[in-house]
């Protein structure tokens, strides 16, 4: 396994990664990502261009703080703290018109399945199998199903 590295920006390129450019005159460009070797057709200069100046920063290794690195670790519990809070509060929102939507889905299921938990004999001759006029109206004509039972 051999490990080549960006003409561009010198970084690692692991095989099977990257894009090679092959120039008239047989000489080899490596490139690890599409934005060095757009980069290098753009004829750009590595060592004056701006866009890597972030990468070669970040690479470099810095001083031991110690109250530097307190105040990140207080800072990333804090940060814990409010992503749960703002996920719990998502969840109550996303939750608020659930029960609302519940009943209306129950309500409809019984509208839709009334002739099955009711007879039409069984309604005329007990009041307590009727359901209440005024919450559920239901879509079944009486008729039809009194001349089925017949």
């Amino acid at each position: 396994m051999r490990i080549e590295t960006c003409w561009f920006c010198s970084s690692k390129i692991y095989p099977g990664h990257g894009i090679q450019f092959v120039r008239n005159d047989a000489k080899i460009f490596r490139f690890c990502r599409s934005k060095c070797h757009k980069n290098f057709k753009m004829k750009r200069n590595p060592r004056k261009d701006s866009t890597f100046e972030f990468e070669r920063k970040r690479n470099r290794p810095e001083r031991y703080d110690r109250s530097l690195a307190e105040n990140t670790l207080k800072a990333i519990k804090t940060i814990d703290k409010v992503r749960a809070i703002r996920s719990e509060s998502h969840i109550k929102n996303r939750m608020k018109g659930n029960k609302r939507r519940e009943q209306a889905r129950a309500r409809k299921e019984v509208e839709q399945g009334i002739h099955l938990v009711k007879a039409p004999t069984a309604q005329t001759e007990d009041p307590s199998f009727t359901l209440p006029k005024d919450k559920i109206k239901t879509s079944q004509p009486q008729e039809e199903n009194h001349a089925m039972e017949e």
